[in-house]
């Protein structure tokens, strides 16, 4: 009976073991990264403007489209944790309007606006985490930020 427990706690251990992660990582710290196989592709990292209106706030980023582009539907991401939470992060989709990446925020969730989408965030090892879109995006422009932080981490699906 003892061979059996001690066999079933080493079999338990190797399982765990197994699981350690063994792929890419990203080059800097505090960057979400697109996976693709064992490509890593750094999201473009940038400050959105801030507006405050009524009942929501209009969060604006230059440009019209992001270098960072993935063909994935439900994008995954890696990011080296160190002073950045990704359990905080929320992913918006934006709108393209007069040459800008725009998101507006309503506080009173009574009447329009846009809504965070659901992700998925698992720690790999020490600082390191997988953040996964948790439902199908369309095409275009998005934004990873954390949450109460302008910082945004932007890319597009094509």
């Amino acid at each position: 009976m003892r061979y059996q427990i001690a066999f079933a706690f080493l079999t338990a251990g190797c399982l765990f073991a197994a699981e350690k992660y063994t792929g890419p990582t990203p080059p800097k710290p505090d960057i979400p990264y697109l996976v693709h196989a064992s490509n890593l592709i750094e999201t473009e990292v940038a400050q959105a403007r801030q507006e405050n209106h009524k009942d929501d706030s209009k969060f604006a980023i230059a440009g019209a489209s992001s270098a960072a582009r993935t063909p994935l539907a439900e994008p995954v991401f890696l990011i080296d944790a160190q002073q950045i939470s990704p359990q905080s992060f929320e992913l918006y989709r934006l709108d393209v309007k007069g040459g800008n990446r725009e998101v507006s925020v309503n506080s009173s969730r009574r009447r329009g606006g846009s809504h965070a989408l659901h992700l998925a965030v698992k720690q790999l090892s020490g600082h390191l985490y997988r953040v996964e879109v948790d439902e199908p995006l369309e095409n275009g422009e998005y934004a990873l930020s954390p949450n109460g932080d302008n910082r945004a981490f932007c890319f597009e699906i094509y």
